[in-house]
């Protein structure tokens, strides 16, 4: 908030025409005059609108400290939007100069306030003591109601929401669970030693991270990703070996996605706050979003591909026929301000890759039978990935309505996964969604992250206005289910390397699947002299489509064995002149625990096409001799 405080004789106004078409009604357009008054010239800003109470609350404090110091007897309002370069929007504005005057005028003081959204003329008289012409930059630091108005509705509207938990098992029958001495009493998880540690994650509520995950120290060992210090805190930057494994993930959930029958889309990253069905959904359920301000208006950055996906169906004609409506596009990027104590690495961020799929439904039969079938295709994504039911945990939220109409869904969503699932229900409906499922991933120190996910949204049809044309001819408003079928890259990334860490601790070697390897033949010469012989080979490799490298350096061969595995390369392969002439390459497997067999050239390629075939292919990202390489974290 911008103001200038003027200490006048008089001050004379007369509204002239509206400016605005939002402009408020007035009953009269005579002329005001106000005697020995304080004007206050306020200009409410752009950033003011995240925290109106706020600066309603110090202004006013602003405002008294200078009426008091200079005697003045009278407060005059006066809204005037060229005193800032960002101003808010007209409702805003008009929201909080009506709030200073009220507040004003409730603790006793004569004030009267110009009209909002009006050109007029005005005429006063500045007194000209040094306290006269005064300017106050004002921020809602400092007090209760520095947040968002409407966000903090919605908060407190969130915190009434009450729920039960349960375990239920593979039978359907429910386990009511709490928390009591720290422990998950109602259910016994001595089985289940991850789903207990989900399910006090969950309960508990605990998102801090108070020690640097295991994947964030793998991450810059491999030379896959590090932090971008000259960005924003939780954004990275991908280095070429890490840019590949991303691609080839996005490539392999894109692929799936396809083949589901999903049509792909491309929508804006950025979406005006004032739209009127952004906003609304913004206000009810709020999220920590960047803020742009552009030339034109202010925006925030998306968290997901909703608005976009929506909008897109919203002006489009969509029948019966078209039923599920599948749309799906791979966010690059998403979104999200987490704070600072929960960024950790890969796992939580604040600019992600998502892939987000919607499907518009006809109605709940329809939705529970789709919403089945893309968990099989999920399943699919996971299992390519190298991540399967094992390593993941199910937690599903149910609306206990839902559940009373549709009780065989929750079941058979459990039953579909093969082993208990925590469910939290809730009394009554806060979110837009009535039942969502997530496959959970649990990390080397305990903590829960989603990957995979699905909901059944009953509100935003109507807040987006979708409809379709039904068999009768008239238009109706559909479900709309919300897929992510293997959860944001960034987290599959980190979700593999802390599984690689755990498998570490226990003894294995850990690998990439090999289809997602950056290396996955490594050839190393016993010496210089067989080098254009090892060239021949990687040649013969390349035209095979396998990312194939040549350890080139002055090493040992003990040296650069010990180099590749600490790469992770998955078949380190060793030519000298016994292999030259014998035809057969002692290759060593990373993945099991560096057990060595003799196999031809034929044979590698083989093995290779086996293990990668149906993935997505990309070639080598870095110079083929490591000589050539530059070291991009040591």
């Amino acid at each position: 908030m911008k103001l200038l405080l003027i200490h006048s004789d008089f001050i004379e106004y007369e509204a002239k025409k509206k400016a605005l078409k939002s402009a408020e009604d007035i009953d009269s357009k005579e002329p005001v005059r106000v005697e020995e008054v304080l004007v206050a010239f306020c200009s409410v800003e752009k950033k003011d609108e995240k925290a109106k109470k706020g600066i309603i609350s110090n202004s006013v404090e602003e405002i008294l400290k200078v009426y008091d110091q200079v005697k003045a007897k009278n407060i005059v309002i006066y809204p005037f939007v060229h005193l800032s370069h960002e101003p808010s929007s007209p409702a805003a504005g008009l929201e909080v100069v009506k709030g200073i005057e009220e507040s004003l005028a409730k603790k006793g003081h004569k004030v009267k306030r110009s009209p909002f959204g009006w050109y007029k003329a005005f005429d006063i008289k500045c007194k000209g003591h040094p306290l006269a012409e005064l300017s106050r930059e004002v921020s809602a630091e400092g007090t209760k109601e520095g947040e968002d108005d409407e966000v903090s509705e919605a908060l407190k509207k969130e915190a009434e929401l009450k729920s039960q938990w349960f375990i239920v098992d593979t039978k359907g029958v429910f386990h009511k669970v709490s928390m009591k001495n720290g422990k998950v009493s109602g259910f016994d998880l001595s089985k289940h030693p991850k789903l207990e540690k989900l399910a006090m994650y969950e309960m508990e509520k605990s998102r801090e991270v108070k020690e640097q995950p295991p994947h964030i120290k793998l991450m810059r060992k491999l030379e896959l990703v590090d932090y971008e210090e000259g960005s924003d805190p939780g954004h990275f930057r991908y280095f070429p070996k890490g840019k590949m494994v991303k691609s080839l993930l996005e490539d392999w959930v894109t692929a799936n996605m396809l083949k589901y029958g999903a049509m792909e889309v491309e929508t804006p990253i950025m979406y005006d706050f004032e739209h009127p069905a952004l906003k609304d959904y913004i206000n009810r359920f709020p999220a920590r979003q960047y803020s742009i301000q552009t030339p034109n208006k202010r925006t925030f950055l998306r968290f997901a591909a909703c608005f976009g996906q929506f909008l897109m169906t919203h002006d489009s004609s969509v029948s019966y026929r078209n039923l599920p409506l599948r749309l799906y596009e791979m966010t690059r990027y998403s979104f999200r301000v987490e704070q600072r104590g929960e960024l950790a690495g890969l796992r939580r961020l604040r600019a992600f890759t998502m892939p987000d799929c919607h499907a518009v439904c006809k109605d709940v039969p329809q939705a529970k039978k789709e919403m089945m079938r893309r968990f099989d295709v999920s399943r699919d994504i996971q299992n390519g990935i190298g991540l399967n039911v094992d390593d993941m945990e199910l937690s599903v939220r149910i609306l206990e309505s839902f559940n009373k109409e549709h009780p065989e869904h929750l079941k058979d969503t459990v039953k579909r996964w093969g082993k208990p699932a925590l469910v939290e229900m809730w009394n009554k409906q806060f979110f837009y969604f009535i039942f969502k499922q997530e496959w959970n991933f649990i990390d080397a120190l305990d903590k829960a992250a989603c990957l995979t996910t699905d909901q059944i949204d009953v509100e935003n049809a109507s807040r987006y206005g979708l409809k379709y044309t039904d068999t009768d001819n008239t238009r109706k408003e559909p479900l709309i289910l919300h897929l992510s079928p293997s959860g944001s890259i960034e987290r599959v990334m980190y979700a593999l390397l802390e599984k690689a860490h755990m498998q570490q601790v226990s003894g294995k070697h850990p690998v990439f699947p090999l289809w997602l390897a950056p290396t996955q033949v490594r050839l190393c010469p016993v010496s210089d002299k067989f080098m254009k012989d090892v060239e021949k080979v990687a040649d013969e490799f390349e035209r095979e489509n396998i990312r194939v490298d040549i350890d080139d350096r002055m090493e040992s061969i003990g040296k650069k064995i010990r180099d590749a595995e600490t790469e992770w390369v998955n078949m380190i392969a060793v030519i000298g002149e016994k292999e030259l002439k014998s035809g057969k390459i002692a290759v060593r497997f990373r993945k099991d625990n560096g057990k060595v067999s003799e196999m031809t050239k034929s044979g590698i390629v083989k093995l290779v096409k086996k293990e990668t075939e149906g993935f997505p292919l990309r070639p080598l990202p870095v110079p083929r001799l490591l000589t050539k390489r530059p070291v991009f974290f040591g």
